[in-house]
């Protein structure tokens, strides 16, 4: 499991990014869960985070989910209207 870090802003975005395809990439599993969980403090840069690896995990074949999501995450997610794509692990 990928896992975000406690904040994430435009600021750790690239290298939070570059982490988790990275992670992503290593996987031997054709599901990739993103945990969201310790995430406390985003911007929008986090769905920009979660939607690019989101599109990788995709051209790699692997289906894609996230765990533990903030609400207010997924408010802004509602807002931008991609929060369909931002499906919770079962």
């Amino acid at each position: 499991m990928l896992e975000l870090p406690a904040e994430l802003t435009q600021q750790q975005a690239t290298a939070c990014l570059a982490r988790l395809l990275q992670g992503l990439h290593a996987q031997t599993q054709l599901e990739v869960v993103v945990d969201a969980g310790a995430l406390m403090h985003f911007d929008s840069s986090a769905l920009a985070v979660l939607l690019a690896c989101r599109r990788a995990s995709l051209a790699a074949g692997k289906t894609f989910f996230v765990r533990h999501l903030p609400a207010k995450l997924m408010q802004l997610a509602g807002l931008y209207g991609v929060a369909g794509l931002l499906m919770q692990a079962p």
